[in-house]
């Protein structure tokens, strides 16, 4: 399978279980509703035209990459402190979901982030992907 194709897969996983996850988030009050989600909207509508409108282009890649280096990056925030199903979740209904869109969203966008620097890399030597 080609690169491209893996990563515009990988990415509109990702996003998908990034948006499941931060949805429960703010169902359960970890994460705030209302109007200041707007800037992870806008976030997310970039990352969304970067995969499919961009996808063949350097400034594709490297919106990729950023999106799918902020994945990890949410599982790592998750992880500190009281720990990943420590702290307000533990005796709440749903933890298994949470949990697993947490750790599946880490995975898909390590992933897409290591798909989008070897886009990256491939393209600054020339070769298609």
């Amino acid at each position: 399978m080609k690169n491209n194709l893996l990563l515009t897969i990988t990415s509109l996983l990702t996003m998908l279980l990034f948006s499941l996850h931060w949805a429960d988030d703010v169902v359960r009050g970890f994460a705030p509703g209302g109007m200041s989600g707007l800037g992870g909207v806008l976030i997310m509508v970039v990352w969304l035209y970067g995969t499919l409108v961009l996808g063949d282009r350097r400034s594709g890649h490297i919106i990729n990459l950023l999106g799918s280096m902020s994945a990890p990056g949410v599982l790592a925030l998750h992880m500190s402190g009281a720990g990943l199903v420590g702290g307000r979740i533990t005796h709440s209904s749903g933890i298994f979901f949470w949990v697993w869109t947490l750790l599946a969203l880490g995975v898909t966008g390590t992933f897409s982030a290591l798909l989008a620097a070897r886009g990256l890399s491939n393209m600054q030597r020339g070769q298609s992907g």
